[in-house]
């Protein structure tokens, strides 16, 4: 089954009938549903039909779950594509090798149905969020490669995301730049000077509720003079982005891997995520409210350098 325009493509993997006939019928009034019974075929699946999300188990035979989503995350025809591990296996190991794949998210059998649901929206908003900031960085002009400094100030979620893909152009690779940054610049807007704490985010996801919060601090006298910067810096095989925010600062500590702990959250992997994928070190500084994100480009073909073309 192709596509369709209207609705997004859910891919359901597992061997057992009776747990696709589960999640099927949770889905398909919202979604186009296809399935898989082993990790063969949704990989065949994955590359034909290119879901919007996958909903993958783990215990398979002939490939488990973590060798299709660690196939996916190796083929740039299907990186992007969010995996959801829908499984029994809930241990500690488990959920940190899930997530170190690059899983977007842990839920356990037996299923919930208004967490599936809410899971799979949150899923499929962030994929396209990423897809629309992957083609505009196509679609901005790589003479960007030039640069050799800069600084900016934004204040608000769609300044940060605008100016992520403006530079992720001065970088090899920008694709894979352009999401580390939003996630970092995103923070500085949303818990940097914004406040909204973790527990607030949580609670928002959960009653659909985040953006609306954050349109209605920003018009909030105590925050609506706030803003944030970014600085950008080229030194010789180096480049350092400066991200700094008004806020009170955080304890970021936590948040640089992959915690199990929050494996079932609908978010709190930006960072880590930013730090393993995108750059080669993150470092904050100060209290919380600094944080420069270092990328290494000896080795790398400066995709983004027009040089290369001549």
């Amino acid at each position: 089954m192709k596509k369709s325009r209207e609705q997004p493509v859910v891919l359901i993997v597992d061997d057992e009938p009776i747990n696709i006939e589960v999640l099927e019928e949770i889905l398909r009034h919202d979604y186009v549903v296809l399935f898989a019974t082993d990790g063969r075929m949704a990989l065949e699946m994955a590359i034909a039909q290119s879901p919007d999300l996958i909903l993958l188990d783990i215990m398979m035979p002939v490939m488990d779950g973590h060798a299709v989503c660690r196939q996916l995350k190796s083929d740039e025809r299907t990186r992007a594509i969010p995996v959801v591990f829908v499984t029994a296996m809930c241990g500690k190991e488990d959920i940190v090798e899930g997530l170190r794949l690059g899983a977007y998210y842990y839920l356990t059998k037996p299923v919930d149905p208004p967490a599936i649901q809410a899971v799979v929206a949150a899923a499929l908003h962030e994929y396209a969020t990423h897809r629309a900031l992957r083609e505009e960085v196509k679609k901005t002009a790589s003479t960007f490669g030039l640069l050799e400094s800069c600084r900016f100030r934004f204040r608000t979620i769609e300044e940060a995301r605008s100016l992520a893909v403006l530079l992720a152009n001065a970088c090899p690779e920008p694709e894979k730049r352009v999401l580390g940054l939003t996630e970092l610049m995103v923070n500085a807007v949303e818990h940097g000077n914004l406040g909204i704490t973790y527990q607030e985010k949580s609670a928002l996801h959960k009653h659909g509720e985040w953006a609306s919060e954050v349109e209605r601090r920003l018009s909030m006298p105590h925050y609506a003079t706030r803003s944030a910067t970014i600085e950008f810096a080229r030194e010789g095989a180096i480049i350092h982005f400066l991200i700094r925010d008004q806020g009170d600062g955080f304890d970021w500590r936590t948040f640089m891997k992959i915690d199990p702990e929050r494996a079932f959250d609908s978010h709190g992997r930006g960072i880590a995520m930013a730090n393993m994928f995108s750059f080669d070190e993150i470092r904050y500084q100060g209290k919380g409210n600094e944080v420069v994100a270092t990328l290494h480009l000896e080795g790398m073909v400066a995709s983004c350098d027009p040089s290369t073309d001549l």
